[in-house]
């Protein structure tokens, strides 16, 4: 379901992008090609200047909530993953080629390019560098908490590529199911 705001901001999504028909889409969203916003993906920008970007090759799987406060920004960078339940909401700036896991949050953050936060970590008022890794369940609220974040490894590195790789070949294949119609 794509829907205006109350200001009549309606959503600009690229036609190269695969959107479920399950997915709710409110207000002023940009969502760029190649995006995969999977079944019951909510991504709202509806509070009275808000605003949400979600650059090229990204995805936005099941069930994962994005939203912004009034007069606030979200940016997903290209190559990034949302993965199942994940809620990230504004003001948030998420880098280039991060994975974002299975039930975390991340508010009112800056997370850099290449990051990883796993599953159901929350994440809120810090900006995290390029390339750190926040492991499972973890909580940071606190810069000091940042300067503990190991850095990415290899392995990390791969299945970050492999998420994105799996969700640009969906992209593909629901489009030509579309196309056979």
């Amino acid at each position: 379901m794509i829907l205006p705001n109350p200001w009549k901001q309606e959503p600009k999504i690229s036609d190269k992008a695969w959107i479920s028909e399950t997915a709710i889409i409110i207000g002023d969203v940009t969502i760029g090609e190649n995006v995969f916003v999977a079944h019951n993906a909510i991504i709202r920008a509806d509070e009275p200047g808000s605003s949400i970007v979600i650059e090229n090759d990204c995805n936005i799987q099941d069930n994962v909530v994005i939203h912004g406060l009034s007069n606030s920004e979200v940016i997903v960078k290209k190559n990034t993953s949302l993965a199942h339940r994940c809620t990230v909401h504004g003001p948030c700036t998420i880098g280039e080629g991060c994975f974002i896991g299975f039930g975390a949050v991340v508010f009112d953050c800056t997370i850099g390019n290449d990051s990883v936060i796993l599953h159901n970590a929350t994440i809120r008022k810090v900006e995290i560098p390029n390339g750190k890794v926040v492991n499972d369940g973890k909580i940071v609220t606190d810069q000091k908490d940042v300067e503990l974040l190991e850095d990415i490894n290899n392995d990390l590195v791969k299945f970050k590529e492999t998420v994105i790789n799996a969700n640009l070949e969906l992209v593909e294949g629901y489009k030509d199911l579309e196309s056979e119609k």
